[in-house]
């Protein structure tokens, strides 16, 4: 990590500590902190992070804003940052002016199609989009008969039916009937609705990463604090051992992301070696979530399952982030398509290339 990318996170990191406390937010039942909060990330310029200058974003390289979603997701964070800066990065493949406010993107499940008719219009319906009803515009990837499209749409144009993911936060079905979008654009050469996955569940393996380094460090603090027949929990051979499958399923997780981010920061194209690295993360760190989700929730026994406690705030959504932009079950599937393609002979010099 370069030292501008440093000065990118530590702002995002600063932001989020002082407005994005775990404890102050779950304790808001009026939720009164997104408005500042957003306030704070606007002003900053971290939402439209990967949209150039001429198109009205902030111009920051792809490896920064992999780091901030990091971070976001060392802050458990409930607002459509990581949404808005992915909806801006579409855009800006189609040199389109990002808006101003939250955005979120369709399609969020690989299985999804829209499509754009000869009139410009869209439609096709898509499930699990992240804080639909929230954003105040949707970035789109369609399909035509001219080939795949990046099209800006006004949230309210369509029709959203909200829906609750695991971690609490809103995964919305958004139905395209006969919408007219605001503006239209080819999509590059080798962009596709496969790159598209790919770019979210990168997004998401750093969120899900950031997400089991907070548990980690709070378990391990609660280890040390928590006394249980007359010496500290962190004392027992048993937690000991879970606490270390934790540390060494964070590991696992935020070496994956990392690297599938680097290596999406130095590609030029969504080529087999993105695929591996992606999928390979998003494999990882959906295992990691599981796992170290219910390690974390042991350590801190019956008080971790309280509403009252954090905790919940971080594992739950390290488990929702698995499904989003595509599960592990799917890219297992398509990266056993890529080797069954490729033949044996040329998967160890791809692997080892890594």
């Amino acid at each position: 990590m370069t030292e501008t990318d440093n000065i990118v996170v530590e702002t995002a990191e600063k932001i989020f500590a002082d407005l994005a406390d775990a404890r102050t937010i779950n304790a808001d039942k009026a939720e009164t902190w997104k408005a500042p909060l957003w306030q704070a990330l606007s002003e900053s310029g971290l939402p439209l992070s990967w949209v150039p200058d001429e198109f009205g974003g902030s111009g920051a390289s792809l490896a920064e804003g992999f780091g901030v979603l990091n971070a976001a997701g060392r802050a458990g964070l409930a607002v459509p940052l990581a949404e808005t800066m992915l909806a801006g990065w579409l855009l800006a493949q189609g040199k389109i002016l990002a808006p101003e406010g939250a955005m979120t993107i369709a399609p969020a499940h690989p299985k999804d199609r829209i499509t754009l008719d000869a009139d410009g219009r869209l439609s096709g319906r898509a499930r699990g989009v992240p804080f639909a009803q929230a954003a105040q515009h949707i970035a789109v990837l369609a399909q035509s008969a001219a080939g795949a499209t990046i099209a800006l749409v006004q949230a309210p144009a369509c029709r959203i039916d909200r829906g609750l993911g695991v971690g609490g936060d809103a995964s919305d079905v958004v139905t395209f009937d006969k919408v007219t979008p605001i503006a239209t654009a080819s999509a590059p050469e080798g962009l596709d609705q496969t790159s598209l996955m790919l770019m979210g569940a990168v997004a998401r393996s750093l969120q899900i990463a950031g997400a089991l380094e907070t548990l980690l460090d709070r378990s391990v603090t609660y280890a040390n604090e928590r006394v249980a027949f007359e010496k500290k929990i962190g004392k027992f051979q048993a937690v000991q051992h879970n606490l270390a499958k934790l540390a060494g399923e964070t590991s696992a997780a935020l070496a994956a992301a990392t690297s599938a981010a680097d290596a999406i920061s130095s590609a030029e194209a969504f080529d087999d070696a993105v695929l591996l690295e992606a999928a390979a993360a998003k494999i990882r760190c959906a295992e990691a979530a599981e796992k170290g989700a219910a390690i974390a929730h042991q350590v801190h026994g019956a008080i971790g399952f309280t509403a009252e406690h954090v905790l919940h705030r971080f594992s739950l959504r390290a488990l929702a982030w698995r499904d989003d932009f595509g599960n592990e079950s799917h890219w297992a599937v398509e990266l056993g398509r890529m080797v069954a393609k490729r033949g044996a002979d040329d998967l160890w010099p791809l692997v080892a290339s890594r």
